[in-house]
């Protein structure tokens, strides 16, 4: 029987594939070199998983998938070459495992973790039941992935190391574009190319729908290929589908109405959205979701009301909880304008309250390439705490975070080196009814864990 071996199975792109799978009867054993949240859950559902690579692992596989943060020499790569079993990258296998399917693929710089779940939320909710993978937990789904019943497969499509290549979808959406990965793009050409590159993959007769508001990001239309229909979304009224009258509603969200400009030039409202979620990016992210509903021919009126039930993703803007009158939030945020849209989400909902942001840097080669701009992404915080460059995969050149908080002109910006450092500091300022922000792709979430549970015994440390 087939059983597929993943080497890097508890990161969430790896470990929705191991999920997908097993959910479809295939056997699935795999391996990381540390134990993730990811790793806990898919042992719970019966899959095998070392910590650790070895040779000795890929014992009876028949193929094995590797993330783009495996390397050729790793034990496992060269045992399953040496016995001639196939050796897949994410993107390799996707190409193959999804030509049954229509997929809608979700891309860009930011927003596609949250608008990949809505889409997908959306679309279960409405009795679609399709299958998914999402670079992140969807609260209302509990999962990060599913294997469905229908032939519609919704999908973050994620740049690095180009992984979305191995896509073709029949709508592919994207959020928006701005540099990021400098590591494995070292400038904004070689950025936008692969995004260009992705566009040429739709489907004949698919879909492109794009942020209209955003040149770089409507640009991308440009390299569409013949039979594709680009469509755009945003606020301005100039696109395919836009929004008017947005406001904090009192949800702690956004409402606004929906329009669409209809073939024959007309503008139509189409209803009234009203999100859960905060921020007035997410009534952009929304409007992605909705414009997919109405290219699948689906109800528009059950599809928002399924947005507004709709609770987030793991780490995006996440209430972790509430102890001596101090909420504590995690978000993913790792780039300087999702740091200030995050922050201007926080204002938006805390419009009275201190704010505390705890930016963990993701990154030497990201943190230097954008120095300058995380250096002013910080202005709707009252106070800010910066802690150690998060390596990720890469090699410490000999540069700390504490010379950008040297460079940072807020007032209220301190360096603390370590989460107990941080939490130290943290614990000796913190007053009822501040709020902590954690900015972190890293390990910084487990601040928050911390403080929850010493602030929740009214300790101070």
């Amino acid at each position: 029987m087939e059983r597929i071996h993943l080497i890097g199975i508890g990161g969430s792109g790896l470990s929705a594939i191991a999920r997908l799978l097993v959910e479809q009867g295939v056997q699935v054993s795999g391996s990381d070199r540390a134990e993730t949240p990811f790793t806990r859950e898919l042992r719970d559902m019966g899959i095998p998983v070392f910590i650790g690579h070895a040779a000795g692992n890929i014992s009876g596989a028949t193929m094995v998938v590797r993330s783009s943060a495996i390397p050729e020499d790793n034990p496992e790569v060269q045992a399953a070459r040496q016995a001639g079993i196939p050796v897949l990258k994410r993107a390799e296998f996707l190409e193959t495992f999804l030509k049954k399917y229509r997929v809608i693929a979700v891309a860009g710089t930011h927003g596609k973790t949250t608008t990949t779940g809505m889409i997908a939320w959306m679309l279960s909710s409405l009795a679609q039941n399709p299958s998914y993978i999402i670079g992140g937990v969807v609260r209302d789904l509990h999962t990060n992935a599913h294997a469905g019943k229908s032939d519609l497969f919704v999908i973050e499509a994620d740049e690095y190391d180009r992984m979305f290549l191995g896509l073709h979808p029949h709508i592919a959406v994207i959020t928006y574009l701005e540099h990021d990965h400098p590591d494995c793009f070292p400038t904004m050409a070689d950025y936008s190319g692969a995004f260009e590159d992705f566009i040429r993959q739709i489907q004949a007769g698919g879909i492109l729908l794009v942020n209209g508001d955003h040149p770089p990001t409507r640009a991308l239309g440009q390299a569409t290929p013949k039979g594709v229909k680009v469509m755009t979304y945003g606020e301005s009224e100039h696109n395919t589908y836009f929004l008017k009258h947005a406001s904090v509603n009192r949800w702690g969200g956004f409402s606004a109405d929906v329009w669409k400009q209809m073939p024959d030039g007309e503008n139509r409202r189409l209803l009234h959205l009203a999100l859960q979620v905060p921020g007035k990016h997410n009534l952009l992210n929304a409007l992605a979701a909705l414009a997919v509903a109405d290219q699948l021919g689906l109800m528009l009126s059950p599809a928002a009301e399924a947005l507004h039930l709709f609770h987030g993703t793991g780490r995006r803007f996440e209430v972790r909880g509430e102890a001596n009158g101090v909420t504590l939030i995690d978000d993913y945020a790792h780039h300087p304008t999702e740091i200030r849209t995050t922050l201007a989400a926080a204002r938006a909902r805390y419009p009275e309250r201190h704010i505390w942001a705890v930016w963990q840097p993701h990154t030497y080669s990201r943190t230097q390439a954008l120095m300058e701009e995380f250096c002013q992404s910080f202005e709707d915080a009252d106070a800010v705490v910066v802690l150690e460059i998060y390596a990720a995969r890469e090699k410490n050149p000999g540069f700390s975070a504490r010379e950008v908080v040297n460079r940072m002109k807020h007032p209220a910006a301190v360096f603390q080196p370590t989460l107990e450092t941080a939490q130290e500091y943290l614990l000796n300022c913190l007053q009822p009814g501040d709020v902590v922000l954690v900015l972190s792709a890293g390990d910084a979430d487990a601040l928050n864990a911390r403080l929850l549970d010493v602030l929740s015994q009214g300790r101070k440390g």
